[in-house]
């Protein structure tokens, strides 16, 4: 099974992997497993302020900050896994990696905000959710 973690380095990512440490069907050797995080795009003005090297040096900083303890967790549970980062409209970019990588499931951590603020500011599961052709596994 392809399995696509989403992460953002949150306690909500830390709680997923809680969750998969108990479920060791979703962390067998068997599964193709891809970390996928999605940074937000900068406004155009600040992209050109800072220049193009300076933030792709804080995408990567950034990236590498998220990575490091889900690489520990899965060296810790002997897995192996790829792992991409992206810049994008953070749920409209997992959903089309999901979709396009032909994914058997994406897993990933809610804020659970609530109806209310998901309603005015919307939520990255909602997107992922509302967008993606692949089942999504969310872990609250």
């Amino acid at each position: 099974m392809k399995i696509l973690l989403a992460v953002d380095g949150s306690d909500f990512t830390k709680k997923m992997l809680a969750y998969l440490a108990t479920h060791e069907e979703l962390l067998s050797l068997n599964q193709d497993i891809t970390v996928v995080t999605v940074h937000p795009p900068v406004p155009p003005r600040v992209k050109k302020a800072v220049g193009k090297e300076t933030l792709e040096s804080y995408y990567q900083e950034d990236a590498d900050k998220i990575l490091k303890p889900i690489k520990q967790f899965l060296n810790n549970h002997a897995l192996e896994a790829k792992f991409v980062t992206k810049v994008g409209p953070v749920g409209e970019t997992i959903a089309k990696f999901a979709t396009a990588g032909k994914f058997d499931l994406v897993v990933m951590g809610s804020h659970g905000h609530g109806n209310i603020v998901n309603m005015v500011m919307g939520s990255v599961v909602n997107q992922v959710l509302g967008t993606c052709s692949v089942p999504v596994l969310i872990v609250r």
